[in-house]
Parts: structure tokens; sequence; C-alpha cells
């Protein structure tokens, strides 16, 4: 089965001659047609006027295509967001519940700790002292 008909193809071989002759122009500017791809399109939109069989225009097709590839994405793109939505404040009930139980964690640790530093301090420094005194008694058992 042909894309185009007779009709348009001899339509197009007119519009053709004309654009070589440079008697062909186009619609809105009337300037002369030099490119022969303009030259097609001129043609075939003659002989879609005139009812000749010619498939729809590209941007046409495009037009319908991203139409519908536009609805599908909405649709996935509402459902996405209902999903994300429960599970985002699922997540964030969550994290606040988290949150909440490291500061508390934080504070009672924080709080222990300093504890834990001063008695180190006091350990170190008992522990150092009675060093001092054998090494101070060593040292007076070496010169004796």
């Amino acid at each position: 089965m042909a894309k185009y008909s007779e009709e348009s193809q001899r339509k197009v071989k007119k519009t053709m001659h004309e654009m070589h002759e440079g008697k062909l122009k186009s619609g809105r500017s009337n300037k002369k047609v030099t490119n022969p791809k303009q030259a097609i399109a001129i043609g075939l939109s003659e002989a879609r006027e005139e009812g000749a069989k010619v498939p729809k225009k590209a941007a046409a097709k495009k037009a319908t295509t991203k139409k519908t590839s536009a609805k599908k994405a909405a649709a996935k793109k509402t459902a996405a967001k209902k999903t994300t939505t429960k599970r985002a404040t699922a997540m964030k009930a969550t994290a606040k519940k988290a949150m909440a139980k490291k500061a508390t964690a934080k504070k009672a640790t924080g709080r222990k700790t300093t504890a834990k530093k001063t008695t180190a301090k006091k350990a170190t420094a008992k522990k150092a002292a009675p060093k001092r005194k054998s090494a101070a008694r060593k040292k007076s058992a070496a010169m004796a």
C-alpha cells in the first residue's frame, strides 16, 4: 500500500519544477523558495487541500503522541505523589520520635560523662602522687 497517492506525487513534482525555475513562492512572506524540503512540504499541503491521500503532518503526529504521553506522565505523577505523601508523613513521625529519644539520651549521657571525667582526674592525681614519693625514696636510698 502506497503512502502517497499519485495525485500528491504529481503535485510535489510540479512544485519542485516551479522551485527550480524560481517561480515557487512561500505563502505569507511571498519570498522565493530555494529549499527542496520546503518545496516538497508546499506540494504535499496543496495535495491535502485538494483531498489527495497524504499522511498527516509530522507536527500533528508529534502533538498527538505528546498529549498521550503527557496524560500518562500526569497520572504517574499523581499516583507517585499520593504514595510519597503517605510515606513522608510516616517517616516524619518516626523521625520525630527518634530525635526525641536521641535528645533525652544525650542529656542523660552528658551528665554522666562530666561525672566520669572528674572522678578520672582525681584517680590519676592519686596514682601519680605515690609514684613521686617512691621515686624520691629511691633517690634518697641511692645517695645514702
